[in-house]
């Protein structure tokens, strides 16, 4: 299938989903193929420079080497064990192992709700696909969980336009979606057999979540982008101000320059579960520190194991 017939199928599909019923925000067709050129250009931001690592690996790793067998290539041999030993040696390798790659995208109210243009949703939505993108080049199974009251989940696969089909259906969003992350996470967890790669994107507004994610490190590799508006900072010169929460519809008083959220709490509970985590403001540029968290914790790199 050409490019244009992909483009023109996935504007047809948005078109469809325009004229259903509900309260989820439209989305316009013709900005599906800017949608798309944003993530993989995020992509190739996010993975320049980087290295091999054990999730993303270059090919085939060393793991021994031997005495020589009649019939091993000669290619193979190991020249500085047989100098060494005065034997002949041969090294020995084993195919990189690709473990799946869980994107878990927090598509409730609280994401959408923003003090400036770009929303923590947006810049969600666009990071977990710029991720995902990277992933799929690489040979890394993607696999996508709504975390919100939508059902939506998409099994590891290499399927790239199934994925993308996927990001697409994710921009459209409610502004009265209740936050599910604990629930999905439980639900997603008893799932995965083997071991696996579990990238969160949220705020983490819902009580209980660093919990769940902590469980989840126990077995997996469990990263979290966790994303903050400026208002949940600091609102200077508001004043006191009469606030609701937007998934609960909880009402309270507060002062413009009171932080609305502690995140401390709930980075230092993360960090005593092993689970590696990112604060990443809306206001401020990303692409640099994102890509040194990934490069610290071994979480991109050339190739998939």
């Amino acid at each position: 299938m050409t490019t244009s017939k992909r483009h023109e199928r996935t504007g047809r599909a948005l078109a469809r989903e325009r004229e259903l019923p509900g309260q989820l925000a439209r989305v316009e067709p013709l900005a599906a193929r800017k949608f798309v050129i944003a993530i993989r250009r995020l992509a190739d931001d996010l993975t320049y420079g980087l290295d091999g690592s054990r999730f993303l690996g270059s090919g085939i790793d060393y793991v021994q080497s031997r005495a020589y067998l009649p019939g091993d290539p000669i290619k193979s041999i190991d020249w500085r064990v047989t100098a060494r030993s005065g034997k002949v040696h041969v090294k020995e390798y084993e195919a990189p192992r690709r473990i799946p790659a869980w994107f878990v995208v927090d598509t409730s109210a609280s994401m959408v709700v923003s003090s400036i243009a770009r929303s923590k949703y947006e810049l969600a939505l666009h990071v977990a696909g710029g991720l995902a993108l990277a992933c799929l080049d690489r040979t890394s199974p993607v696999g996508v969980l709504g975390a919100g009251s939508r059902d939506v989940r998409i099994e590891p696969s290499l399927a790239k336009d199934q994925v993308l089909q996927w990001l697409l259906r994710l921009r459209r969003h409610g502004f009265d979606e209740r936050t599910q992350l604990v629930r999905r996470l439980a639900e997603l967890r008893p799932t995965l057999g083997s071991r696996a790669l579990v990238v969160v994107c949220s705020d983490l507004h819902e009580p209980g979540a660093a919990h769940a994610l902590a469980l989840l490190a126990q077995r997996h590799e469990v990263a979290v982008i966790q994303f903050q508006d400026p208002a949940e900072v600091t609102m200077r010169g508001g004043g006191f101000l009469r606030v609701s929460e937007a998934e609960t519809g909880r009402a309270f008083v507060t002062h413009g320059r009171r932080q609305l959220l502690d995140a401390a709490h709930g980075i230092a509970e993360l960090r005593r579960g092993g689970v590696d985590h990112i604060l990443v403001r809306t206001d401020q540029p990303f692409v640099h520190r994102l890509r040194h968290f990934l490069r610290s914790r071994g979480l991109a790199g050339k190739g998939a194991r």
